[in-house]
């Protein structure tokens, strides 16, 4: 899945998860994310695929997110 990084920051702020949206803003993270090619990434800044999918559902993301 492909999302936006400032997207993804701007969701986990809104869910009070502002430390993992920090560290992710401050993450050498490409503008568009992919959590497939960026995994190792996400997975360092608390991010891990079953973490990140519960984020998406619980406030679903809008933009470019494509599967």
């Amino acid at each position: 899945m492909e999302l936006a990084k400032k997207d993804l920051v701007q969701m986990l702020h809104g869910q009070g998860d502002n430390d993992t949206a920090d560290a992710l803003a401050a993450a050498d993270l490409p503008d568009t994310v992919d959590t497939e090619r960026d995994a190792g990434a996400l997975a360092a800044v608390g991010l891990d695929q079953a973490t990140l999918q519960g984020h998406i559902a619980a406030g679903a993301i809008g933009g470019n997110m494509t599967m």
